[in-house]
């Protein structure tokens, strides 16, 4: 056998890289990702439970990302409050008594601060905030350029010149937007974001007691709300979307086609041919709506950012390792890699789930080509000469255990919290029996009804009816290793008790939003916790045996 080092020393490295300059090409979606990588599911946990306390509150962050981009660029100056040197945006009438969603940006940031100090600035976490609002409420998902920085004042005159009030006229719609360098395409699509939120009676009352063309029967039921008089029931509100008030989708244009649209400025969107055609295509293709509002909403995030530089910290440090080493079998039996997977790609194609078992048994094993991530496989372990089911009984946890109690087991073999949450993202591939997920679908209530609803068919409530029937554990894709595993927990769509205990209101929570929506640090950390599980307690040397046959002691 080859002798090898005990110890695999990486050299130190530092790479600094400074880059100056002030323009948007700038702007990147990986902006943060060294410096604040878990930038993205710190904001999404706090707009969840914001939402879900009052889902209005995405319709008012997309709104107030609209208004600070509008008024010199996306800088958050809307989010300033008045000083003794400056009268800033809020109290301009566009924005008083009505924007809002200033104490969730709060809330937001200060949870940005607590992992990442003096890093984001208030306008990237502001356009990350509209995005994930539009998201949440059932619309389109896409990158957001980062790397904003905040202004130092505010001008609450600007907003009168550049927010175009509710009474606009289409043609002074078309050369508002088009100062800002949005086309009239993009005006249209995202007058669609009026498919979601509320509107105040001041901003509706002139559409419905003096324009002909407002549906009889919404004019009617919207003055019972507000009265002709100004100053009286000015706030009173009403849904900008009556059909779907809360969720994003393109219901706003079909209620444009019967002209029951809320605001003037909505119905002046039918005055040209071009613009009517839009309303007709989104009214009928929510695809086709989807696909535009969000190039037109990457464009608005583009309007005269403030930009600075970015500076890239890596550190390669020193590693080691024990006495296991890749090159293990490199004299003794050098194809063994090639032989196994020869073994293991045949056994996949005639059974796509034998994947999912391989890692499991492997998982077992050590605490008592599917898509994933690659690693060199540390080898020169040998077999041991017994085994004991209590142990196992003692040492594994079950589908029933809960967050402290499957954290306590991994930690007992030295696996860490992100080693537990990484690992248990093996769950994207395979299936589970009825009996090891009946008690989550029938009794547990942090879980997706429709999805309950769904395995119920397959997996009676008595005991010992349907046992061993199966399902995915992950919907999704079940037989491609990925992260969808982890975006199922954030729906709720976990098929075991102990799955959904991952995402439950607990200190993994924000490491599971981090895998939902970056799969590299999934694959990253789960590579990390696989070879740190293969280092629990091997035998080696002299210890234990080879064994000739893998189900027998020789």
């Amino acid at each position: 056998m080859a002798n090898f080092p005990s110890t695999a020393i990486v050299p130190f490295a530092l790479l600094l890289i400074l880059l100056h300059g002030f323009s948007n090409a700038q702007l990147s979606t990986e902006y943060y990702s060294y410096s604040c990588p878990i930038l993205l599911p710190t904001v999404r946990s706090v707009l969840m439970s914001a939402i879900a306390k009052e889902p209005r509150i995405g319709a008012s962050l997309l709104r107030l990302f609209f208004h600070d981009c509008f008024v010199n660029g996306c800088d958050a100056s809307v989010l300033l409050d008045d000083t003794p040197t400056f009268t800033g945006e809020k109290t301009a009438k566009a924005n008083n008594n009505s924007a809002r969603g200033f104490e969730v940006i709060d809330q937001i940031k200060a949870a940005v601060e607590q992992v990442c100090p003096a890093v984001v600035s208030c306008a990237d976490i502001l356009a990350i905030s509209a995005r994930d609002s539009v998201v949440l409420l059932g619309g389109p998902n896409w990158e957001v350029k980062l790397g904003r920085r905040d202004s130092k004042t505010a001008k609450r005159s600007s907003v009168k010149k550049f927010i175009p009030p509710p009474s606009s006229s289409l043609g002074n719609l078309i050369s508002n937007f088009s100062v800002h360098g949005l086309s009239t395409k993009d005006l249209v699509a995202l007058t669609g974001a009026h498919t979601i939120g509320l509107a105040r009676c001041v901003n509706f009352r002139s559409h419905i007691y003096n324009d002909s063309n407002i549906d009889a029967t919404l004019s009617t039921a919207r003055k019972a709300i507000c009265p002709r008089k100004s100053g009286s029931g000015d706030n009173n509100l009403a849904p900008l979307d009556p059909q779907t008030t809360m969720v994003f989708d393109n219901y706003f244009f079909k209620n444009i086609l019967v002209n029951k649209g809320l605001l003037h400025s909505d119905m002046e969107l039918l005055n040209t041919t071009y613009t009517a055609s839009l309303v007709k295509i989104y009214s009928r293709d929510s695809v086709a709506f989807f696909g535009d509002f969000v190039p037109a909403m990457i464009k608005l995030g583009d309007v005269r950012p403030l930009t600075g530089r970015i500076l890239f910290l890596f550190f390669f440090l020193e590693c080691s390792s024990g006495q296991l080493y890749p090159n293990y079998y490199y004299s003794s039996c050098p194809q063994v890699t090639d032989i196994v997977k020869t073994v293991i790609k045949s056994a996949i194609a005639y059974d796509a789930r034998m994947g999912a078992s391989l890692l499991r048994l492997f998982f077992h094993d050590c605490f008592v080509q599917l898509g994933g991530p690659y690693w060199e496989v540390k080898l020169g372990r040998r077999d041991s000469r017994g085994a004991s089911i209590s142990k196992a009984n003692k040492d594994l946890p079950t589908p029933t255990s809960s967050l402290s109690t499957i954290t306590s087991k991994f930690a007992d073999q030295g696996l860490s919290l992100k080693d537990m949450i990484a690992l248990s993202g093996a769950h994207t591939i395979g299936k589970a029996k009825c009996f090891n997920f009946r008690s989550h679908i029938y009794q547990d209530s942090n879980k997706n009804g429709l999805f309950a609803g769904f395995r119920k068919s397959i997996c009676p409530p008595v005991n010992g009816t349907g046992d061993d029937n199966l399902a995915p554990l992950d919907m999704i894709t079940e037989t491609r290793f990925d992260n969808s595993y982890f975006q199922n927990l954030v729906a709720f769509n976990g098929l075991l008790h102990s799955d959904q205990e991952l995402f439950n209101g607990g200190p993994a929570d924000l490491q599971v939003l981090l895998y939902s929506t970056w799969q590299e640090a999934f694959f990253s950390d789960f590579v990390e916790g696989m070879i740190k599980m293969g280092d629990i307690k091997p035998l080696t040397g002299s210890n234990g045996e080879i064994r000739r046959n893998c189900r027998k002691i020789n």
